[in-house]
């Protein structure tokens, strides 16, 4: 068994986490008070009206409509999914029809920030992100579209024989897509945060979509019986396609697999099953057994145990040391547990494991886009740069 170096939580400034933990505007507690309130304006009208059928009906919709806005913003502001108008476009865009055409009109970020196509040349600040969709019919996962974020500089010829490592971060389960990480989880401002201050060295950040096409669905990255073969379809083909078609370090040493809560349990399982691939494992609200997402593997019981890291772990063999961040939110006493029993699990077979806790913070998107400048960090800090 090989054991791990210790590095500890990074330590990082002020103006970088306390930006990371700041609310965007849409997810100001504001917003939904002041809808609250309108709502209750508006029943007052219907109430003082009620005689006046016309303008009852009209209050009584306004009031209902004003009301389920409130109870919208509120999980927003409670969840952190939606943080600025170009989130929201992104959102919109996800959809079809004038939902779409409306969220192209309200995206008011510039083409630089943009998801640009295959082979596509950099903008002037020499930093963006590019799309490649990946099919795999052979783990029976169809399309899949995936966000590769760029270091500014990538395309300056300066660097062209310069290569970069590389952390692919998971989205959550259900309803989850690659999206989260550039919009909820504010990859792409993280990651400039980071660079522009030297806090770590360029790397390529991967935002995976492990959805196969069907984002409702509680897949966790397994391979699923009958199913799609997810872990494969990452740990082969997505890792891939990524070290074929950028500059990357192809090294388990310069390669880290993150995620958050569903995507954090899938980091943590294809990542104990891969070491061969995977050095670092940066994970946001973890977790170590299936819970309710033990119905995917129904047609095979026999690998729910190989699946489910708390019971593997204490008897792993270690091939390669593994480096481990755990981050929870002070929020959800449960998540700090269920992080601080896998960190004592891995470090009772000899790997680092280091667990971060973010005050006041709950298993939300939140938790996860304060907690990524320390991901990141402890990921270069392992990487054999």
């Amino acid at each position: 068994m090989l054991i791990a170096p210790t590095v500890g939580d990074p330590v990082l400034p002020a103006e970088v986490t306390d930006r990371a933990r700041q609310l965007g505007a849409l997810e100001s507690p504001l917003i939904w008070w002041a809808l609250a309130g309108v709502s209750i304006a508006l029943a007052t009208v219907a109430i003082a009206r009620w005689r006046h059928r016309r303008t009852r009906r009209w209050a009584m919709t306004a009031a209902a409509v004003s009301l389920v806005l409130t109870f919208v913003t509120a999980v927003n502001s409670y969840v952190g999914y939606v943080r600025t108008s170009h989130d929201l476009a992104r959102l919109m865009q996800r959809a079809t029809g004038a939902v779409n055409g409306m969220g192209l009109l309200l995206d008011d970020e510039s083409p630089d920030d943009e998801p640009m196509p295959e082979g596509a040349h950099p903008t002037p600040n020499g930093a963006h992100i590019e799309t490649l969709s990946l099919r795999d019919p052979a783990n029976a996962v169809p399309t899949g579209h995936h966000f590769v974020l760029l270091p500014a500089g990538y395309y300056d010829p300066a660097n062209a024989a310069k290569r970069y490592p590389v952390v692919y971060l998971i989205h959550g389960y259900p309803f989850g897509g690659p999206n989260d990480w550039l919009t909820s989880g504010d990859a792409p401002g993280t990651l400039q945060a980071l660079e522009s201050r030297k806090l770590i060295s360029p790397m390529i950040v991967v935002s995976v979509d492990m959805t196969a096409g069907q984002p409702s669905k509680d897949w966790e990255c397994l391979n699923v019986p009958d199913g799609p073969h997810l872990e494969n379809y990452l740990a082969t083909t997505v890792v891939g396609a990524i070290d074929q078609h950028y500059r990357t370090i192809p090294e388990r040493t310069s390669r880290a697999l993150g995620g958050m809560s569903g995507g954090g349990f899938g980091a943590l399982n294809i990542g104990l099953h891969h070491l061969d691939e995977f050095g670092v494992l940066p994970i946001a609200l973890p977790y170590d057994d299936l819970n309710d997402s033990i119905d995917v593997m129904a047609d095979d019981q026999n690998a729910i145990p190989e699946d489910t890291p708390r019971q593997y772990i204490p008897t792993m063999r270690f091939t390669y040391p593994v480096a481990t961040i755990l981050a929870a939110g002070s929020g959800a006493p449960t998540d700090v547990s269920t992080a601080n029993r896998i960190a004592d699990s891995l470090r009772d077979r000899g790997q680092e494991a280091v667990v971060h806790v973010e005050h006041g913070f709950n298993h939300t998107w939140h938790t996860a886009r304060a907690a990524l400048p320390y991901l990141l960090a402890f990921a270069d800090q392992h990487f054999a740069h």
